[in-house]
């Protein structure tokens, strides 16, 4: 099994399950020519593909998208935004699939409309991964122009290659989470879906 393959390994063989999306490596190679700051193709489009190849479905089988996040703090405005999901549109206009293109810098400007909570704004693209609903959200892969994959992810890859989604309560809301749960179980009945905790815990580390 993927997850219990030395840390190190595990980059790779993540690589080597995404390239069965044909859709995905094309989405990652035309975003490499958008020249974009900080971005990643990230969430839905990546752990599906892996559950799809994990449950011997077609790869691209239930994907509802594929998500392109960038990181541009110095144009907050809509138009600079609308600007790049426009020359995105160009770029993957022939493709399959819909691609959504958004700056993460300018989140806060709409979080809380749209979902009841406030989202401070953020510092990186990884910062605002790391706020995804669940673990398994958390997860983005940019194609670099050596031809490597740079791989991020927080909270490591068994979940994902172990079918379980596990909630990340550091900002989205419960009913965020569970919808998503929910409507991700009904396609991959296999899933493993662990409940909201019902109380944060505070862990304090010392070296001391």
């Amino acid at each position: 099994m993927i997850s219990r393959l030395p840390l190190d390994q595990q980059p790779e063989s993540l690589r080597a399950v995404l390239s069965c999306n044909d859709v995905l490596t094309e989405v990652l190679a035309r975003t490499a020519t958008l020249d974009l700051p900080g971005w990643y193709v990230t969430a839905g489009c990546l752990f599906q593909t892996v559950w799809n190849v994990v449950t011997d479905r077609p790869p691209t089988s239930g994907i509802k998208d594929y998500d392109v996040f960038y990181f541009d703090g110095s144009d907050l405005s809509w138009e600079a935004e609308d600007a790049v999901i426009k020359a995105g549109r160009e770029v993957f206009a022939d493709l399959p699939a819909d691609v959504e293109i958004r700056n993460e810098a300018r989140v806060h400007l709409w979080y809380e409309d749209k979902f009841g909570v406030a989202c401070p704004p953020y510092e990186s693209i990884e910062a605002a991964i790391d706020s995804f609903a669940a673990t398994t959200c958390c997860l983005g892969v940019r194609a670099e122009t050596d031809s490597r994959w740079r791989v991020y992810a927080p909270h490591g890859l068994s979940d994902v290659f172990n079918l379980v989604v596990r909630p990340n309560p550091v900002l989205a809301p419960r009913s965020v989470y569970e919808t998503k749960a929910a409507r991700w179980r009904e396609q991959w009945p296999e899933l493993a879906v662990l409940d909201w905790p019902a109380a944060s815990v505070t862990t304090s580390w010392s070296c001391g």
